[in-house]
């Protein structure tokens, strides 16, 4: 069975950091694009930033560039979120995904694009 089990959220101020971490299991992910997407209330899901297979390319949301970075570590099986400066706008549900229809990671970071989908995480950033 593959799971994948976000972890990280948490309540920080802004101007700080937070570190998420979405372990995988089941697969070896370095084999499809996985990403980062969140959710806040009453909004649509939007992609955060995702990386391809065997780590080729990464792409981010324009809202978290510069201050967000992805990374992985492929004998943990685990993909990472460092959030710096965080804003009360990235206050949201933070999920992980996998792609394994192999449509890749892009610059659209496409929710509709990933099947594969962790539990999700709370981050709250407050002023």
């Amino acid at each position: 069975e593959i799971q994948l089990v976000e972890s990280g959220g948490g309540l920080v101020e802004a101007g700080g950091s937070l570190r998420l971490s979405c372990a995988v299991s089941g697969l070896f992910f370095d084999d499809y694009a996985i990403g980062w997407f969140r959710q806040a209330p009453g909004k649509e899901p939007e992609g955060v930033s995702c990386i391809g297979a065997s780590d080729d390319d990464t792409y981010y949301a324009d809202s978290v560039k510069g201050r967000f970075a992805i990374s992985t570590d492929t004998i943990e099986n685990t993909m990472y979120l460092q959030m710096n400066s965080l804003k009360t706008e990235d206050t949201a549900v933070y999920y992980c995904a996998l792609d394994m229809s192999g449509h890749g990671c892009d610059a659209d970071i496409s929710p509709d694009e990933y099947d594969t989908w962790g539990q999700g995480t709370q981050v709250t950033v407050s002023s």
